[in-house]
């Protein structure tokens, strides 16, 4: 299916929206595959180092090789980073905090899709895990490192999933296996049912997260650090293949059929690491929704309710601890 559909935008953003990266460290989550491999792959064409933050398994290594053999003078650093777990990340961390005295730019890219309803050793619900709780630890961990960039950035990843009811604080609570269940077959194939509803909330989460960290950073006076958002439309990547293989979806969907690259997904985040007029709060995606060039788009109201970012923040520092600017 891929080899059909051409890769359209990639190209102009990398012309028009980017800025040499020499020089600066961008942290990237999930970056065996899909959007975070390109984005990995594309600022490291432009000079930076970049931090690979990837569970160790034989995909992350293939994928660690794919991108030097892709950016032959690429400076990669593959540091083990499990999401599912906080003493992964923890420990990850602290890798990074010994290693690098600034960090430039962050990109919360990596992500789980309508999984079934299980807890991760810490008892969260997976998807609430890996998509946004470990990303507030990593980014309020990183804090000090972005503080010290002449222009820190961090990017957060959504999607069209964004939209729907709002945040519920039993989502972010220990109570992953007790949040819905699987769904039937027919909820799953029309995107319905507790799989796409917990998936929702971390998308929305995501969102909030993004906007509530633009207004702590206004509240405190800082000026160099901006806090971005992203959305890839509808793109071919893994996270369509792990979702089908856990029953979640139909694999050869028609919805999947109406899919653009994932370049062209990518280039949602690859704007807001490397755009020059990126401002805070900016939100890169599709005009159309489900593809096309990465614009500015307006948000959601939903996105900056004021309920919505308490209960994201409230219950990611309730698990990972508080995150002081």
């Amino acid at each position: 299916m891929t080899n059909q559909i051409e890769t359209l935008h990639l190209e102009k953003v990398i012309n028009n929206h980017s800025q040499d990266m020499t020089g600066k460290v961008v942290a990237i989550t999930g970056t065996t595959s899909g959007t975070g491999y390109i984005c990995a792959r594309e600022v490291a064409k432009k000079g930076a180092t970049v931090i690979l933050l990837n569970r160790k398994s034989e995909r992350a290594e293939k994928s660690l090789q794919q991108l030097k053999e892709d950016v032959p003078n690429g400076k990669f650093d593959w540091i083990n980073c499990d999401l599912q777990s906080k003493e992964s990340v923890a420990n990850a961390m602290k890798t990074i905090l010994s290693k690098y005295e600034v960090i430039d730019v962050l990109v919360n890219n990596a992500g789980v899709m309508a999984l079934k309803d299980y807890a991760t050793a810490d008892g969260y619900d997976v998807q609430m895990q890996t998509n946004v709780i470990s990303h507030f630890q990593i980014t309020k961990e990183l804090f000090p490192l972005l503080k010290k960039s002449k222009q820190g950035r961090i990017v957060n990843h959504s999607s069209m999933a964004r939209l729907g009811p709002p945040l519920e604080a039993k989502y972010f609570e220990a109570k992953g296996g007790d949040l819905g269940g699987d769904g039937t077959e027919a909820e799953n194939m029309s995107f319905k049912g507790p799989r796409w509803l917990r998936y929702h909330q971390t998308k929305l989460a995501n969102a909030a997260f993004t906007y509530g960290l633009k207004n702590k950073l206004e509240e405190a006076g800082i000026t160099n650090v901006i806090s971005l958002l992203a959305h890839p439309g509808l793109a071919l990547t893994n996270l369509q293949v792990t979702t089908a293989a856990d029953g979640g979806m139909e694999s050869n969907s028609a919805l999947m059929n109406q899919a653009q690259t994932a370049e062209d997904g990518a280039t949602g985040i690859i704007r807001a690491t490397m755009d020059p007029e990126a401002a805070s709060g900016n939100f890169y995606g599709p005009t159309a929704g489900w593809k096309g060039f990465p614009d500015v788009l307006v948000p959601e109201e939903s996105l900056y309710d004021e309920s919505n970012i308490n209960i994201n923040w409230e219950g990611c520092e309730k698990a990972v601890g508080a995150f002081n600017l």
